[in-house]
């Protein structure tokens, strides 16, 4: 088959693996769902993916993609301060919601349950991410390499605790409520730009 065809086969069960993520939970989605959303029929589906697990990893690795359009676009800036380059992380963040939902509630289960191209595709993606991420910090705030790795090292896991802080089901808000738990609560863009501000505050 034709580069191109598989291609667009892949996209076509992608998409259909986000559409369900959107009402459904991760532990709800089968291949059997996925395949009743696609237009060749579930046992087409592992002609390019063994797993649900790997349907979910190539989302996720499409989200780091598409978020690295938004690092690399923000390169092409002569100069950005501080309060700017961190309002431009956080718009960049904040429209990619699969992307912190999935490295926060799934990741093991993706990279346990897939094969290992696949899991060194999205680590080609996510080392990417690094980079660009580095070259933005090298660039904006004349920091050394060594600097910027720290950073971003710094970003990266914080990231992870965004989605499970902000999206709260009301089981949960209920709990916090019965437990009289004094809970700060924050939206994503909220708690991306604070946190932001916490560790990049030491750079001039």
């Amino acid at each position: 088959m034709e580069k191109r065809l598989v291609d667009e086969r892949k996209e076509e069960i992608i998409n259909a693996c986000e559409k369900l993520y959107e009402k459904l939970d991760f532990k709800d989605i089968n291949i059997k769902l996925i395949g009743e959303q696609i237009s060749v029929g579930r046992t087409s589906i592992y002609n390019y993916f063994g797993t649900k697990e790997e349907i979910f990893l190539a989302l996720l690795e499409r989200e780091y993609l598409k978020w690295n359009e938004d690092l690399s676009a923000l390169l092409q800036n002569e100069k950005l301060d501080k309060e700017v380059f961190i309002n431009k992380i956080t718009e960049s963040l904040i429209k990619r919601k699969n992307l912190l939902k999935l490295i926060s509630m799934n990741m093991f289960e993706m990279e346990a349950n897939s094969r290992i191209q696949s899991i060194t595709n999205f680590k080609l993606a996510f080392k990417e991410s690094i980079s660009l991420l580095e070259q933005c910090l090298c660039k904006f705030f004349n920091l050394k390499e060594s600097e910027a790795e720290e950073i971003t090292f710094t970003i990266l896991p914080f990231l992870v605790g965004i989605y499970p802080y902000t999206s709260l089901t009301d089981k949960m808000k209920e709990a916090i409520n019965n437990a009289k738990l004094e809970y700060k609560f924050y939206t994503d863009k909220e708690m991306i730009k604070m946190g932001l501000e916490k560790i990049l505050g030491g750079i001039k």
